[in-house]
């Protein structure tokens, strides 16, 4: 009788092992998907990032060249108006003061 008893008790260990060992592989399973599904999401966020820092660098390449060229543009309005002051002080009469 002990003898069956404990040959019961074997396959129902025997049965609850298996029960855990089978979650366990759910388990794994279900965090393999969900760390591929993981690893897909960070190449495409690398890819969308990569794409803006080089439309990023592009704008700011523009900007620099229309900052470039607002500066020439404003020194020769600068220049311009520097000599038409000149040009025109002497016909009104007075000459201002630029301390």
């Amino acid at each position: 009788m002990k003898k069956d008893h404990f040959e019961v008790l074997l396959e129902e260990m025997k049965g609850q092992f298996t029960l855990v060992l089978e979650g366990h592989d759910a388990i794994r399973h279900e965090f393999n998907e969900k760390l591929d599904a993981l690893g897909e999401k960070v190449e495409i966020n690398s890819f969308e990032i990569k794409a803006l820092s080089n439309r990023i660098d592009k704008v700011e390449d523009k900007l620099g060249k229309v900052e470039d060229n607002l500066i020439k543009k404003i020194d020769a309005v600068a220049a311009d108006l520097a000599a038409h002051r000149i040009a025109t002080e002497p016909q009104c009469g007075y000459r201002q003061y630029e301390g």
